[in-house]
């Protein structure tokens, strides 16, 4: 019986990269033209918080691929056991 382990989608994966590298540019962008009014800090304001949301996004990102390959690992070790054991004429 093959069991479903669930993979983070691809989409997701590259939404947080596109995300984390527009955070950057906001970031960039906002550093060059820095005047230090009102607007200006209002900008840097919402850039950072974007930056912020956009790490955190990206880290769970690659922690579920982390955890999705290494529950998937598992499986196909215990798969690979249960066939030696058969192979073997080992009962289960």
């Amino acid at each position: 019986m093959t069991q479903y382990t669930p993979k983070v989608s691809k989409a997701w994966t590259i939404f947080t990269y596109f995300n984390f590298a527009v955070a950057a540019l906001m970031m960039a962008g906002g550093i060059y033209a820095l005047q230090a009014s009102f607007s200006a800090k209002g900008y840097y304001a919402m850039a950072a918080l974007m930056l912020v949301y956009s790490t955190a996004s990206i880290t769970k990102a690659l922690r579920d691929k982390e955890e999705s390959d290494r529950i998937y690992n598992k499986l196909e070790d215990a798969r690979t056991e249960r066939l030696l054991a058969e192979a073997a004429g080992d009962d289960i």
